[in-house]
């Protein structure tokens, strides 16, 4: 904070928001582009399973616990398969999950938020209830509960992550909504008898784009964490597929002998989120500079 004194009076300019905004600015590129070479890796392996260097699911039982070799460079696992394999092979199933996760919030939740923000009253009220309730109730473990009792399967845990993880982004989104209905050109639209399809569409979702963006990037890195920690605990892909959550599970006793076959996969696992979050922050402070300077 920046203490200012002017005519006998005390302002106090809050230099935060600026800081944050020019480190923004300052991110180095190297790191920008360090994180999209990482994401489009991922990316490749999860749309290109062959990518792996041997077959991810073959068993070498007398080649068990290998450490890193010309074979296996990364070792192998308990049952003698090669852990690089498998981290290839499970970045799908690690990846998958999260990116439908992110896109089905970040749509429900700008749909409910223009909705409830710009139409108020009954709409507002049921929406806001409705996130309420949500927010109250904690959505992993509402999933462990859910996915352990009907037997688990990666559409219910997909389908209560999502439900359970909307009220953040409703709210964020519908603030937003809100501060922009009061502004002079919107009443002026209506005024004019502008369709409130139009209004919503053309002046009012293109300023939810810069948190939605931020809202897509965070709600992936939390996917990431909530699908591999129940297939952690054995309730998210079934036993014996390559997953990173499960290679960790399967693999956390097995440190002493061949500590890269869950090191691999924990180390995959914070890669990814890390450069999501990394792209996340810099595509949220570009698309916020653009919308400033229009």
């Amino acid at each position: 904070m920046t203490v200012v004194a002017s005519h006998g009076a005390t302002a106090l300019v809050g230099t935060t928001a600026v800081g944050r905004s020019s480190r923004r600015r300052a991110r180095p590129p190297i790191t920008i582009l360090v994180a999209f070479g990482l994401l489009a890796a991922a990316a490749t392996c999860a749309l290109v399973p062959g990518l792996a260097p041997q077959d991810a699911a073959r068993i070498d039982a007398a080649n068990s616990l290998l450490p890193p070799s010309g074979d296996h460079l990364l070792g192998t696992d308990q049952l003698g398969r090669d852990v690089l394999s498998r981290i290839v092979a499970g970045a799908r199933s690690a990846l998958i999950g999260p990116l439908l996760l992110a896109t089905a919030s970040v749509v429900i939740a700008a749909a409910l938020a223009l909705a409830a923000g710009y139409f108020g009253g009954i709409v507002d009220a049921v929406v806001s209830r409705l996130v309420d309730v949500l927010y109250s109730v904690p959505a992993v473990i509402v999933a462990i509960v859910v996915v352990g009792v009907v037997g688990g399967g990666f559409w219910v845990a997909l389908t209560v992550l999502l439900i359970f993880g909307l009220p953040q982004s409703v709210r964020v989104f519908r603030a937003a909504v809100l501060e922009r209905v009061q502004l002079p050109y919107i009443e002026a639209a209506q005024t004019l008898g502008v369709p409130s399809s139009r209004i919503v569409v053309r002046h009012l979702l293109p300023n939810l784009v810069p948190l939605v963006v931020a809202g897509f990037f965070l709600k992936f890195t939390y996917g990431i964490v909530d699908f591999s920690s129940l297939s952690y605990l054995g309730l998210g892909v079934p036993p014996g597929s390559a997953d990173w959550g499960r290679m960790l599970s399967e693999n956390r006793t097995a440190l002493a002998d061949n500590a890269w076959a869950a090191a691999g996969p924990g180390l995959a696992l914070v890669a990814v989120a890390v450069s999501m979050n990394l792209v996340g922050d810099w595509m949220f402070a570009r698309y916020e500079r653009a919308g400033r300077s229009r």
